[in-house]
């Protein structure tokens, strides 16, 4: 096992273009379990590249078990990769695939028979599935076989470059709690890469979130979720994505749709000292809780209820079936923006009702409109 460092890491890939990554610093605990997360283009990818040595940098370094390995070949690293297509030889056997990388290093035929047995059973693996060609198997069965090829080598790192995106949805639930699973039993340090910020969130011991080659943010999922640093890990992190609506400041607070919503003072102070007429509000779907008796009159208006949440009422547009929840996307008075509510999922108001939520203060976000910098508080 070994820690793992990005040292002012940087990736330009044409002369006059933005670097892929950016100067890009993140210490990686020993045994820990990373996760880089972002849209296309954020430079996770990259990154991962760059660690694994099959990208070079254009300045700072990478460490690996605090042993500098900016020019250290890729063999050299004592690194094992987990890609996105599996890259199984089709013409060698399950067995022959996990072991390939041992023959390569001249280990001896029965401690990679060793090696690859004990893979296969963490793996859950059946035995019968050894001799088996990789056509023979269903997707799941061969991404649990390029994990095992990387087990084996029972390297320093482990480095997963997207490797669920070919899964159907439910068996890539099931694929990444195995693998969460498997790394919390093994121990080595991870680092893997995702677009998808569900598995990011339910994976991860840590989650670095990337924009344009800049890391945003590098904490627990938790932490991401209470406290995002700014308007894009708010955005990004949590599902549905969280309402941000550029509003007007009023005394007190910020107003939309008629709504006050009332600020911290040290929120109303950094406005204020920024020269600041209007913010970025957020507010995540689950925080828009339904008021008891939410359905109303159409037109009726609302300000705060006697607790001082402030109380937002709209139209239901569209309602999303999801089982045990809903999503309800309203429609609030004003100029027609919209949102999106998480409510109980068996009895959710029908399309065309008015309806009221109410929004405790501590769940309000204020970001600034141009930096997108979260707002102090």
């Amino acid at each position: 096992m070994a820690n793992v460092k990005y040292l002012s890491t940087t990736r330009v890939f044409a002369k006059g273009t933005p670097p892929a990554v950016d100067a890009l610093d993140l210490d990686i605990h020993d045994g820990e379990f990373m996760v880089l997360v972002g849209p296309s283009g954020s430079g996770k990818t990259t990154a991962l590249r760059m660690l694994a040595g099959l990208e070079p940098l254009d300045s700072g370094s990478v460490e690996i078990g605090d042993r500098d390995v900016t020019e250290v070949p890729p063999k050299d690293r004592d690194i094992a990769m987990v890609f996105q297509n599996y890259a199984l030889y089709p013409q060698k056997t399950v067995a022959e695939n996990m072991g390939f990388a041992l023959k390569m290093q001249h280990v001896h035929k029965d401690e990679r028979t060793r090696r690859v047995r004990e893979a296969a059973r963490l793996l859950d693996l059946d035995e019968k599935l050894l001799d088996r060609k990789p056509r023979q198997l269903s997707g799941g069965q061969r991404q649990r076989v390029a994990m095992g090829r990387a087990i084996v080598r029972e390297p320093k790192v482990f480095l997963m470059d997207e490797p669920l995106s070919n899964l159907d949805a439910k068996l890539r639930v099931q694929t990444r709690s195995q693998i969460a699973e498997l790394q919390r039993r093994l121990g080595i340090t991870t680092v893997y890469v995702t677009h998808d910020q569900i598995e990011a969130m339910t994976m991860g011991h840590r989650v670095a979130v990337l924009r344009d080659g800049r890391l945003q943010q590098c904490a627990t999922p938790r932490e991401l979720y209470d406290n995002p640093v700014n308007e894009f890990v708010a955005g990004f992190i949590g599902s549905p994505a969280m309402n941000l609506r550029t509003v007007p400041l009023a005394d007190g607070g910020a107003l939309l749709a008629n709504t006050l919503f009332p600020l911290p003072p040290a929120v109303r102070t950094a406005a204020k000292e920024a020269g600041l007429s209007e913010i970025v509000l957020g507010i995540r779907p689950e925080h828009l809780h339904q008021a008891n008796g939410s359905e109303v009159p159409a037109g009726q208006k609302h300000a705060h209820a006697a607790d001082g949440s402030a109380e937002l009422a709209g139209e239901v547009m569209l309602v999303e079936e999801l089982g045990a929840d809903a999503l309800l996307h309203v429609r609030l008075p004003e100029g027609g923006d919209q949102v999106v509510a998480r409510a109980e999922g068996r009895k959710p108001p029908a399309p065309g009702r008015q309806v009221t939520f109410q929004v405790q203060p501590d769940d309000v976000f204020a970001f600034h409109p141009v930096t997108g910098a979260r707002l102090a508080g």
